[in-house]
């Protein structure tokens, strides 16, 4: 089969286009026949080199897929071949104390399935394997394309804003990266739980976006000042909750717009891991600054209902060809998506 491997660290010509050995199953996974697959920043993490983070060569990325099964495990009876599935890339042992409280992301063996797996273990391929457990029936309603866009960003949204930071009515979201994968699936869930999202982009077409998905308010960082806008939206009051996923760039913003006792939930870092906090912002605001990662299954399937009834909708920036994943990871660099890059079979 084909698929795009890496075997060394470096840019987007590190990539190959190149056959490879179809996945061989065990008892209790099964193999799709990817029909799409998501792109995320984390690929462009694990092609780049993460310090503390083992990325397996050769490696095959991808930890969004929606396709096809085309069989199954010996052991496998809750799906069959020919079933539409979407992919949940939280990988863990499903036997430790923490994955039978539903704490995946705590379990010693937890992997982010195309990121920490391997090797040749990803969506960005022909075929793909998985454990049944990590596999979603495809709504009827979305195309492949829209399905592969979804999960990572949506589950991942998901546990930040209603298992972490607990959004409320009436609450000011602040939603950084509105305009990407993450920022348009935060946007519609702060709509859904009637909370306010205040959008910050770089464009004005991204914010077009933000708005169409149900963003309250919006800020273009390139032209305004993101805390004096905020002081003017929130009458001085500050945000509730600020939705962080970029790290150093953003960081002393994202603490000074919070309110008295508000609430910072972040999962990422893409501009950088050394972000400086003002400790007497923490402790005389009496601030709440929560981590976030991934999302068990139970939370991933609260948020995929929304889907299959349509108030949370895909955003796809652009669909390529598998063989086209080092533009696709360049144009995810570049900061100039709307939504999500998607790789097509």
């Amino acid at each position: 089969m084909k698929a795009i491997v890496f075997e060394e660290h470096g840019g987007p010509e590190v990539l190959k286009y190149m056959d490879v050995p179809e996945p061989q199953i065990s008892p209790n996974e099964v193999l799709i026949k990817v029909k799409a697959s998501g792109c995320n920043y984390n690929d462009v993490w694990a092609r780049r080199g993460l310090p503390g983070v083992s990325i397996i060569m050769p490696h095959v990325s991808g930890s969004d897929a929606a396709g096809e099964i085309a069989e199954v495990g010996s052991e496998v009876t809750s799906v069959k071949a020919g079933d539409e599935v979407v992919v949940f890339s939280s990988i863990s042992c499903g036997t430790c104390e923490a994955c039978a409280r539903g704490e995946v992301f705590f379990c010693r063996q937890f992997k982010i399935w195309g990121f920490q797996t391997g090797p040749l273990d990803g969506g960005h391929a022909e075929y793909a394997k998985v454990p049944a457990f990590n596999v979603v029936p495809k709504p009827k309603g979305l195309g492949w394309e829209q399905a592969a866009s979804m999960p990572l960003v949506l589950f991942t949204a998901w546990r930040m804003l209603v298992t972490r930071a607990k959004i409320r009515p009436g609450d000011f979201v602040l939603v950084w990266g509105a305009g990407g994968g993450l920022g348009t699936m935060a946007v519609q869930i702060c709509k859904l739980f009637n909370a306010r999202a205040i959008a910050v982009a770089n464009s004005d077409d991204k914010l077009q976006i933000a708005s169409e998905l149900g963003a309250a308010h919006v800020i273009n960082r390139g032209k305004q000042d993101v805390n004096e806008e905020i002081k003017k939206i929130t009458g001085r009051r500050g945000v509730d909750v600020v939705f962080e996923h970029v790290g150093e760039a953003t960081w002393e913003t994202s603490v000074r717009a919070l309110k008295w006792g508000g609430t910072l939930v972040t999962c990422g870092a893409t501009s950088g891991f050394d972000a400086k906090t003002d400790i007497r912002l923490l402790w005389n605001k009496q601030l709440n600054l929560l981590g976030s990662h991934m999302a068990n299954k139970a939370e991933f399937l609260d948020a995929w209902r929304f889907v299959e009834s349509g108030d949370i909708k895909p955003a796809v920036f652009i669909a390529l060809p598998l063989k086209e994943a080092g533009l696709a990871q360049k144009t995810i660099e570049d900061g100039q998506v709307i939504g999500k890059v998607v790789l097509t079979r």
